[in-house]
């Protein structure tokens, strides 16, 4: 069997901690700023780690790294 490939686009996106975890940067923070307050804007730098439900479908995506 052929070695899987990588999805390029979810390892540009995605990094895996050292406990296995993956972690993901937070949404809604490239345009339409001014709307937003400055407390949203500031948690929103944050990372956050994926649901434990999309687990498999991120082993699928990053075979070698999850």
């Amino acid at each position: 069997m052929p070695k899987m490939k990588t999805h390029r686009g979810a390892a540009k996106r995605f990094r895996v901690t050292a406990t296995g975890k993956i972690k993901r940067a937070k949404a809604n923070k490239s345009h339409l700023l001014v709307g937003k307050s400055a407390k949203r804007k500031r948690r929103l730098r944050a990372s956050d780690l994926i649901d434990i439900s999309d687990r498999k479908r991120m082993n699928k995506l990053l075979p070698y790294q999850a």
